[in-house]
């Protein structure tokens, strides 16, 4: 098992960069996504890759919902003693996929999620309607509504037409 999720990180990786937006916010994803498909024991009915991907996704939420209260928590003034948190910025030394993540990034994260399993993971609608949890339809809908929003954002404003 140890071998297989070893040659699902690169993957992992990439989904998680597409999840956070940030390569080191990413790779602190992947340590805790890899600790916990160690640690735990996998379902006996689970295909390793799916199950990797939702304990992916999972985490993620978690952290997410946990930053929100540290954020909550840091807004009271009792608790901030007067300080104030710059968030980190990521450089991209490359304008194109500059320009592709920040368009990512303006993405729902419904979409964004559907995005990185289908077009950039390669992976089946069905596959990812299981790892998501949502009917393969829904699948369909938000990833057209994301290739389309992808496309907006992408496409140069002179060469945009007004209808």
């Amino acid at each position: 098992m140890k071998q297989e999720i070893t040659e699902l990180l690169p993957r992992l990786r990439r989904f998680a960069y597409s999840l956070t937006g940030s390569m080191d916010e990413a790779d602190d994803l992947l340590q805790n996504t890899a600790e916990r498909l160690l640690t735990r024991d996998t379902p006996d009915d689970a295909d390793l890759t799916k199950w990797a991907f939702r304990v992916c996704r999972n985490v993620w939420i978690d952290e997410c919902r946990a930053k929100k209260v540290r954020r909550d928590a840091a807004e009271q003034p009792e608790l901030t003693d007067g300080q104030i948190v710059d968030g980190q910025h990521q450089t991209i030394k490359e304008i194109e996929w500059s320009r592709v993540d920040s368009a990512m990034a303006r993405l729902p994260v419904d979409q964004r999620q559907i995005i990185s399993l289908v077009a950039l993971q390669g992976m089946p609608y069905k596959v990812v309607a299981e790892i998501l949890d949502v009917p393969k339809g829904t699948v369909m809908s938000r990833l057209a509504r994301a290739r389309i929003a992808l496309s907006e954002a992408l496409t140069p404003v002179t060469m945009r037409t007004d209808s």
